[in-house]
């Protein structure tokens, strides 16, 4: 049985040994729900990997919102899972945490794969306060050795459509990007910078925001730059896909479209590439 343990302190969320080792080890990042998706975590450490939930904002002593986050944090977490024994890593990340394990990638030569769920092909402004408890002036999700890194702003007077009650924020995205489009070139992420292999993976009935759009501008900057990509567009998935393995949980908060069917379809295809070219890794 897998073996779990709690971090605190500077490295914050729950640590998952698997009972045989497959030489792997991942970092699990959930989106701006803010959750340490230990879940997850244990799915992985069930196939073998050293899997770690992180937490990285909303936590003891952490920013409360996504709010110039530390880019650093998630190298403690690289280093701790090379510290635990794995011998490749990868990362994957749900939305707002598929942001970052996309810009950590680019930054960080020891990943070896980045799983990217409903990514952004760009950095955005805060979503939240920040340390000093402010939402306001806009400022950068992410910082780099302290420095914000540049982002793409919101549209305040975009409207926002409701789904069976719950907000849809995929226009309020697209009109944002159209309305501060002189933003988008110095927020991109550079993902053709990344050593890892990336695999890309959205879905078109993605109601929270335009990740199929993300996801494909990024695959061609990856093709563009001649490095390998893994593209996988689901037409009726929605922003949250299922892992095999994992149940549906309804969204309360925001819409997320797709369906359950559609969501654990695109899942099943996002496991089945991630466990190739783990196995090509272990092979090489």
């Amino acid at each position: 049985m897998p073996v779990e343990s709690t971090l605190s302190g500077e490295l914050q969320g729950c640590l998952v040994r698997p009972e045989i080792p497959n030489g792997w080890g991942i970092v699990v990042l959930a989106g701006s729900s803010g959750r340490t998706d230990v879940a997850r975590a244990r799915l992985f450490a069930e196939a073998g990997f050293i899997a770690l939930a992180l937490r990285w904002f909303g936590g003891e002593g952490q920013t409360p919102g996504i709010c110039e986050i530390p880019l650093e944090i998630f190298f403690s977490a690289t280093s701790r899972l090379l510290h635990e024994g794995a011998e490749r890593l990868a990362y994957i990340g749900t939305s707002k945490g598929a942001e970052a394990a996309l810009l950590v990638a680019t930054l960080d030569p020891r990943i070896d794969l980045v799983l990217a769920l409903s990514p952004s092909s760009a950095v955005w402004a805060n979503s939240g306060v920040g340390r000093d408890g402010l939402g306001w002036p806009l400022r950068s999700s992410w910082t780099y050795r302290g420095e914000p890194l540049p982002f793409v702003r919101y549209d305040f007077s975009a409207p926002i459509v409701m789904i069976d009650g719950l907000p849809s924020y995929r226009g309020y995205i697209e009109q944002s990007l159209i309305t501060f489009s002189g933003d988008v070139e110095a927020a991109t992420i550079h993902i053709e910078a990344a050593r890892a292999d990336i695999i890309l993976v959205a879905g078109s009935s993605d109601a929270l925001w335009p990740s199929d759009v993300f996801a494909r501008a990024l695959a061609k900057r990856r093709t563009d730059a001649g490095r390998p990509v893994e593209l996988f567009i689901h037409p009726g998935a929605g922003h949250r896909v299922l892992l095999p393995g994992e149940n549906p949980v309804p969204s309360t908060q925001n819409a997320h479209g797709g369906d359950d069917l559609a969501d654990a379809e695109l899942g099943k295809v996002a496991w089945t590439a991630m466990r190739k070219i783990c196995l090509v890794h272990r092979a090489a």
